[in-house]
């Protein structure tokens, strides 16, 4: 029976090494990792733990997972005779996601506690924003509208203008709607009151490309990325994009980011944002800023 607890992972990790503040786990579908780092940070925020060791996990390569996703045809079918160009974000041959396993976590502190002890900083959490479709239980809304609120909210908390998000970290899975309506949200926000003068400064990739959709632990090692970006100035590329868009004619015209297609970019970038979304509508996004030492 404790096997099947979704709070045991947790619960071997705290007994193996003694950490005895704030055990917590939750499920929100592919949202998981990203909402794990938001709770963490509210937990330090009001100051019920001085650090967390947040993050997801998810072990999903298995007969009744890949037999479920298929028959909801979420699953990219059209590259199985060439597999490492499947997951293809943003292409307009996206046909579905590839489903891959992994685990990605954090340590987050507050930051007298980690000046107090030397830590290395990689970055600042600064703001995170949480919102629901309250549409269908898989399809995002088109208009992206979901996305926009929570995307808006965690820059609201980060008292971050969306002119000065100089990378977005993406959901996009591969599929046609899912990253449509991403692309829609992306630029309504980065491109609307105080947004972007062009949509040539609007950066946004999707790491899926390189290591499929992990599920519940993509928001975790997507906010990695992230995080990695902001300190080394190297944005990942979106791998298997060779002709960005896809849908009607009326709609070529809002794929005109930079997505950074096939090969990483060296962009000097300060606030990033990274982004989740779950079946029953839930979103999540997070707002990272780069850490200087003042």
């Amino acid at each position: 029976m404790p096997r099947l607890l979704i709070n045991l992972g947790a619960g071997h990790i705290a007994t193996r090494y003694g950490l005895r503040g704030p055990n917590h786990a939750l499920t929100t579908a592919c949202t998981t990792g990203a909402h794990a780092l938001a709770d963490a940070y509210r937990l330090i925020a009001t100051g019920t733990a001085t650090r967390m060791l947040a993050g997801a996990a998810e072990a999903c390569v298995h007969p009744l997972a890949v037999a479920g996703f298929s028959r909801a045809r979420a699953l990219s079918t059209a590259f199985n005779h060439a597999p490492s160009a499947a997951s293809r974000p943003f292409d307009a041959a996206r046909d579905g996601f590839v489903i891959a396993e992994g685990a990605g976590v954090l340590l987050l502190e507050g930051l007298a506690h980690a000046r107090a002890r030397g830590a290395r900083i990689y970055a600042e959490l600064a703001g995170v924003g949480a919102s629901c479709d309250a549409g269908h239980m898989t399809a995002p809304l088109a208009s992206g509208a979901g996305a926009v609120l929570a995307m808006r909210r965690a820059l609201r908390q980060a008292g971050t203008k969306p002119k000065e998000v100089g990378y977005v970290n993406a959901h996009a899975t591969g599929t046609a709607l899912g990253d449509a309506a991403e692309n829609r949200a992306v630029r309504e926000v980065l491109l609307g009151e105080g947004g972007h003068a062009s949509v040539g400064l609007v950066n946004v990739s999707s790491t899926k490309g390189a290591i499929g959709h992990l599920l519940g632990a993509a928001g975790a090692v997507e906010a990695i990325f992230t995080v990695l970006s902001l300190r080394n100035g190297v944005l990942p590329p979106t791998l298997n994009l060779d002709h960005v868009g896809g849908g009607s004619p009326d709609e070529r015209h809002e794929w005109d980011c930079n997505y950074i297609p096939l090969v990483a970019q060296h962009k000097d970038i300060r606030v990033a944002l990274t982004n989740s979304f779950g079946f029953g509508g839930t979103n999540a996004s997070l707002c990272f800023k780069r850490w200087e030492e003042s």
